[in-house]
């Protein structure tokens, strides 16, 4: 995979409603053990609504997917907090480019504790907007049809919700860009 340079000016400083200060940036490769932490931190139920089956203990291969991204096809953005403990990742949110590069699956995760903060609208603003950047024309999901939080969320956003006939436990979200 050639990875385009790191796109610096994605990186933003924002001042939460609860006064808090995150920075919203790229993911590096060097933020392994940061990701790592980050799904660990995240509840079981968490985790199984986002990777959608039950993720115990992030593999190697699955940080290394989350954390080697080429910022063309495949771009992460992540949400970091800094406490006295040093910089910890709170949540992320993440496009993959299909083969013919005009649609995108999203992936978007926030830690438990962060949740409702308003970190999940910054990160999907901030996603949307390189999505359209890049020349995207649609982004879409699958959602478990009962993640009602979720389903409101994009909603919100601008989202259609559209069932999967052949599986209707799940439904995708689909945004024109």
């Amino acid at each position: 995979m050639r990875m385009a340079e790191y796109p610096a000016q994605l990186v933003t400083r924002r001042r939460l409603r609860d006064g808090r200060s995150v920075s919203i940036r790229p993911v590096r490769t060097d933020d392994d053990l940061l990701e790592r932490d980050f799904i660990r931190r995240l509840s079981g139920e968490t985790r199984y609504l986002r990777f959608q089956k039950w993720v115990h203990s992030p593999s190697d291969k699955l940080v290394h997917f989350l954390t080697n991204v080429d910022y063309d096809r495949h771009l992460a953005l992540v949400c970091a907090y800094e406490d006295g403990g040093g910089e910890q990742v709170v949540g992320e949110a993440r496009y993959v480019a299909d083969p013919d590069g005009e649609n995108c699956e999203l992936g978007i995760v926030i830690a438990d504790s962060w949740q409702k903060s308003g970190i999940a609208g910054l990160l999907m603003e901030a996603l949307l907007g390189a999505a359209r950047a890049r020349g995207l024309k649609r982004m879409e999901g699958t959602v478990f049809s009962t993640n009602r939080e979720m389903l409101r969320f994009v909603r919100a956003l601008g989202f259609e919700i559209q069932p999967v006939p052949e599986d209707r436990t799940m439904v995708r979200i689909v945004k024109t860009l």
